[in-house]
C-alpha cells in the first residue's frame, strides 16, 4: 500500500483537527500571566548564610527590593504626619461620608490646633490628649492636628481600657463622642477626682442628661473649630521624625494594660509598606475606595487610614471599628458588617482591609449562591478555577465566571461584584483551607498579612527561638511566600523594624547591637527556610 494511502483525510477529520488546534490556541492565549514569576517565589527573604540547626530565617518583604532596607517613609517628603496630607493635591474625595480636599482638610486641621491651645490650654510637648473616638474625619483631624502641635494622644483598643488608663496615664484633655460622654462623666464622679479635666465632645450634647461637676469643663468641637478660624495661625516648629505622636493602649494576652509608643517615623514607615501590600503593576491610585475593618485607635488600622489620606482614596470604616456596640470580631457576622459602609456617601469599595470573619463570610455565601446553578456546571467552574490557581494565575474574566460566578458575586456583594480588586486578610491567624475557596470565590488577589499591637506595619522582621510544636501550626494559612519542605524552627515571635512602636514596658534598649529593637509579640510562629511563616496567638488579643 502506497503511503499516500495512509494520508488520505475525509471533511470530518479535517474539521475536528482545526477545533482541536483552535482549543489548544484558545487555551494557551485566554489563560493570563502568572501574578508572580516562579523563580520570584524562592527568593523573598534574607537568610544568613550559615543557617545552625533551630535557627531561624528573618522574613523579608521582598517589595523592599533584593536585600534592601525598610523603606522609613513613602517618599522622601513625608517625614512627619501631616506631610502625608500633600497640599498639592486638591482633588476631592470622600472620607466616611464628607467630601474633601488635602487643602480644605489640611485648613481644618490648623483650625482645630490652634482651638487646642488657645482655647482648651494645652501646651505643646507638655500636655497630652485621650482621643476616645469612633472611626470618623473628626479622629483624623484631632490626630493630624495634635501630632503638628507635638502634643502626644492616647488611644483605647477596647472602652474596657478607659478606667485603667485615666488611672494610670491621666490626660491633660479628652476628645470624646457624645454617646460616650455619660459614661466618661460617670467615672470621672465615682473616682472622686479632684483634678480638672477638659472635655471636647464631637456631636450633640443637648438632649443628653448629664451630671454637672465643678472640676469638668466641656467643650463642643463645632465651637473649638469655629472659634479656632478667628485665631491668628502661627508657623509651628516641625517636630522630629522620631517624636512620639501617640500612645497606643491595648490588652496584653494575659490581660494586663500595655501601651505602644510610636513615633512619627513608625507611622510613615507603616504607611511605606501598607503601599507595598498592594503589587507595582496595579498599585493603590486616587481611584481606589479603601474600607477598613481595623480601627484607628489600633496602629495598623491607622496605617490604612493614613495610606488613604496619601494617596487621595476614598475610605471608610465599618461598624465593628467602634468603641462600643460591636459583636465580638471572632463570632459576627462578616458580610452584615461590610455592608454597613452602605451608610456612607462613598463610591463602591476596590481594596478591603479585613478580618478573617469577614472574608469567611463573604466567600461562604458567595460560593452557596454559585451552588444554586447547575451541578455538573458548578463542578466544572470549579475545576477550571481551581487549575488556574494552581498555575498561578487569578481572574474574573474567564468563561466560568461569566457562566456561574459572576451573577453568584452580584448577589452577595452588589456593586462590589465588580470593583474589589484586591482583599487583605489580618487580624487573627487564617484557617489555611480558606485560602483556596477564598481566592475561587473572588478571584482576585487576596493577601495574608501579619498584623500586631506594637507595629502599623504588616512587614516587621520577624524571627522565632527555637521550640518543638510545629504541630500547632498545620492548619494556619501561612504568612509570606510558600512553605517548602524540611525541619522549621518554632518558637516566640519576635520583630523589629523602622515601624516597630516601643512598648511603655520597656525603658532602656540593650547594650548589644544585635539585640537592641527586638519585640517580642507574645505570639508563636513556625519559620520556613525561605523565610515563610505561620502564626498561632495562645491567648486572645485585643
Amino acid at each position: 500500500m502506497a503511503l499516500s494511502d495512509y494520508l488520505v483525510t475525509d471533511d470530518l477529520t479535517i474539521i475536528l483537527a482545526l477545533v482541536a488546534a483552535g482549543l489548544f490556541l484558545l487555551h494557551n492565549l485566554y489563560k493570563p500571566q502568572a501574578l508572580v514569576h516562579p523563580i520570584l517565589l524562592g527568593r523573598q527573604s534574607d537568610v544568613a548564610r550559615v543557617r545552625n540547626p533551630t535557627e531561624s530565617a528573618v522574613y523579608r518583604n521582598y517589595g523592599t527590593g533584593m536585600l534592601g532596607r525598610f523603606p522609613l517613609r513613602p517618599t522622601k517628603d513625608q517625614h512627619v504626619l501631616l506631610d502625608l496630607v500633600n497640599p498639592d493635591n486638591d482633588a476631592p474625595r470622600t472620607l466616611w461620608s464628607s467630601k474633601t480636599t488635602n487643602p480644605e482638610l489640611r485648613t481644618r486641621v490648623a483650625n482645630v490646633g490652634a482651638g487646642l491651645v488657645q482655647l482648651a490650654g494645652l501646651s505643646p510637648q507638655e500636655s497630652n490628649v485621650l482621643l476616645l473616638l469612633d472611626d470618623g474625619l473628626e479622629f483624623v483631624i484631632a490626630d493630624l492636628a495634635l501630632a503638628s502641635h507635638s502634643i502626644p494622644s492616647f488611644t483605647l483598643s477596647s472602652l474596657s481600657l478607659l478606667s485603667p488608663v485615666l488611672d494610670s496615664h491621666p490626660p491633660s484633655a479628652i476628645i470624646t463622642q457624645a454617646s460616650l460622654l455619660p459614661q466618661l462623666l460617670e467615672h470621672i464622679y465615682d473616682s472622686n477626682e479632684s483634678n480638672h479635666h477638659t472635655i471636647v465632645v464631637v456631636g450633640d450634647i443637648d438632649s443628653l442628661n448629664l451630671p454637672r461637676l465643678n472640676n469638668v469643663k466641656i467643650m463642643r468641637w463645632e465651637d473649638l473649630e469655629r472659634q479656632g478660624t478667628s485665631i491668628e495661625k502661627v508657623t509651628l516648629p516641625t517636630p522630629d521624625p522620631n517624636d512620639v505622636f501617640t500612645v497606643a493602649f491595648y490588652k496584653t494576652p494575659s490581660g494586663a494594660l500595655e501601651g505602644v509608643q510610636l513615633t512619627h517615623q513608625n507611622l510613615t514607615a507603616g504607611v511605606a509598606a501598607t503601599r507595598a501590600l498592594m503589587p507595582p503593576s496595579s498599585p493603590i491610585s486616587p481611584l481606589d475606595t479603601i474600607v477598613s475593618a481595623h480601627p484607628l485607635s489600633s496602629p495598623y488600622g491607622r496605617a490604612i487610614a493614613y495610606t488613604a489620606l496619601f494617596e487621595g482614596t476614598s475610605f471608610a470604616t465599618v461598624d465593628s471599628t467602634k468603641l462600643v456596640g460591636t459583636e465580638d470580631v471572632h463570632t459576627m457576622d462578616g458580610l452584615k458588617d461590610l455592608s454597613t459602609t452602605a451608610a456612607y456617601r462613598i463610591s463602591s469599595p476596590t481594596i478591603l482591609f479585613v478580618r478573617p470573619a469577614h472574608l469567611k463570610s463573604l466567600c461562604d455565601n458567595i460560593l452557596h449562591q454559585a451552588t444554586k446553578s447547575s451541578w455538573i456546571l458548578t463542578n466544572l467552574a470549579w475545576r477550571h478555577k481551581l487549575s488556574g490557581i494552581l498555575e498561578g494565575y487569578i481572574t474574573k474574566q474567564s468563561l466560568w465566571d461569566r457562566l456561574v460566578y459572576d451573577s453568584a458575586r452580584v448577589k452577595v456583594m452588589g456593586k462590589g461584584a465588580g470593583t474589589v480588586r484586591a482583599v487583605v486578610v489580618s487580624g487573627e491567624p487564617l484557617d489555611a483551607h480558606a485560602l483556596t475557596p477564598a481566592r475561587i470565590a473572588l478571584s482576585v488577589p487576596i493577601i495574608n498579612a501579619h498584623s500586631h499591637p506594637r507595629c502599623p506595619s504588616p512587614y516587621p522582621d520577624a524571627a522565632s527561638a527555637p521550640a518543638s510544636d510545629a504541630y500547632a501550626f498545620m492548619y494556619i494559612a501561612p504568612v509570606g511566600p510558600p512553605l517548602e519542605a524540611g525541619s522549621n524552627p518554632v518558637g516566640e515571635l519576635h520583630v523589629r523594624g523602622p515601624s516597630v512602636g516601643r512598648p511603655l514596658s520597656v525603658e532602656v534598649e540593650p547594650e548589644e547591637e544585635e539585640l537592641r529593637g527586638w519585640r517580642s509579640t507574645g505570639e508563636r510562629a513556625i519559620v520556613a527556610p525561605n523565610g515563610s511563616f505561620k502564626i498561632t496567638v495562645r491567648h486572645k488579643t485585643t
